[in-house]
């Protein structure tokens, strides 16, 4: 079987634990390839069912914040990075579903890497597992309880050259 080749590796953020082990996750594999590393970050949580974009917002309010969160993105992650200089950062408005797509049709990345900060986590007001099973590429869960914990849902078993990559055991999504 031929396996599509990985030219980008997308992150969603979370600023945790969870978050950091699934950046280092990502951060390994994009250096192994030497391949892009794509960065994203919500106006809006994805990962807290109570946080809502900002509205009424004018647009110089809007674009303030948004400068704010890009300069907060690069200030976490920029010395982490090191000498990976393949990176971007994308803080996205819309919606995570959507954003995600749109990502994913821009080729931004084949493969995303996402923390599971916790058991029964939620993205974008859906459980995480849910989520990441629906969705159309794969997607590597890391946690939540060490960062060796690697969840993977059908489309990144396919993938199956990340499952030896990591080097920690996999454990496959159900698809329901």
């Amino acid at each position: 079987m031929t396996m599509p080749a990985l030219q980008s590796i997308g992150l969603c953020v979370h600023y945790s634990p969870q978050g950091d082990w699934a950046f280092d996750f990502a951060l390994r594999l994009v250096r192994e390839r030497d391949i892009q590393f794509n960065i994203f970050h919500f106006l809006a949580d994805p990962f807290n069912p109570n946080d809502h974009p900002p509205q009424n917002l004018g647009k110089k309010e809007l674009d303030d914040l948004i400068v704010e969160r890009e300069r907060e993105l690069r200030f976490y992650y920029d010395d982490r990075l090191g000498d990976h200089l393949k990176a971007g950062f994308r803080l996205c408005e819309d919606n995570e579903w959507s954003e995600l797509h749109h990502c994913l049709l821009r080729r931004e990345f084949q493969l995303l890497v996402m923390p599971y900060p916790e058991a029964g986590a939620t993205f974008g007001r859906r459980n995480l597992e849910e989520f990441a099973s629906n969705f159309v590429s794969p997607i590597v869960l890391v946690g939540p309880n060490h960062p060796d914990e690697i969840h993977l849902n059908t489309q990144a078993v396919l993938l199956n050259d990340i499952h030896h990559v990591s080097g920690a055991s996999g454990l496959v999504l159900s698809d329901g």
